[in-house]
Parts: C-alpha cells; structure tokens; sequence
C-alpha cells in the first residue's frame, strides 16, 4: 500500500515549517505553515505530552483531523500546515475546536 502524499511524514519537512514557516496561535490550537511549491495541500496534526497522557493526545489529534476535515476545501492548495494541540484543548468539544482552527486559519490567511 503506497503512502498517501498529502500528509507531512520527514523530519526535513518538519524542520522546514519550524525553522521557516509562519506560525498563528488561537485558544486551543497553533498553526504552522509554509508554501511547498506542491499542487496539494499536505498536513500534520500532534499533540505533546503537555496535552496529557496517550488518551488525551489522541483525542485531541482526532478532534483537530476532524475539524480540519470540514474546513479542507476552503483552504488555499500548496501549502505545508502542521496544527499543534495546547493543553486547553482538553474537554473541548469538536464544535470549538473547529471554532478554534477556523480562526487561526483565517489570521494566517489560508483560508480562500
């Protein structure tokens, strides 16, 4: 089964939006981003050891890959996106986290 290509795996790729992207915070999210010269939009989604324990990281990357995916085909192709959980996203509910990376997604202008 090959790999799918719109998701952020290499640590160069990483490196990359740390070191040269753009970054745009909100309640319960930060926004990483960068062009990547690509005709698709690839993504990441983490959640430190800061968040909680393994229950609530997984938690909070389903709740942020969830939200993303309903704001997906606003979102300008060609870039590099990794959001990052803060611990306030435990106990948020889907709604407001969607709030949340609706927001910063607009601050950062990647939204069409």
């Amino acid at each position: 089964m090959a790999l799918r290509p719109e998701i952020l795996r290499y640590k160069r790729d990483f490196d990359r939006l740390y070191k040269k992207g753009r970054s745009t915070g909100d309640k319960y999210i930060v926004v990483f981003h960068i062009t990547n010269g690509l005709p698709y939009t690839r993504k990441a989604f983490l959640a430190s050891k800061k968040v909680g324990g393994a229950v609530a990281r997984n938690r909070a990357r389903r709740l942020m890959k969830e939200s993303f995916r309903k704001l997906e085909n606003e979102i300008k192709p060609g870039k590099d996106i990794l959001l990052i959980a803060r611990n306030t996203i435990v106990g948020a509910g889907c709604a407001e986290v969607e709030a949340s990376i609706r927001k910063a997604l607009v601050k950062s202008g990647l939204l069409l």
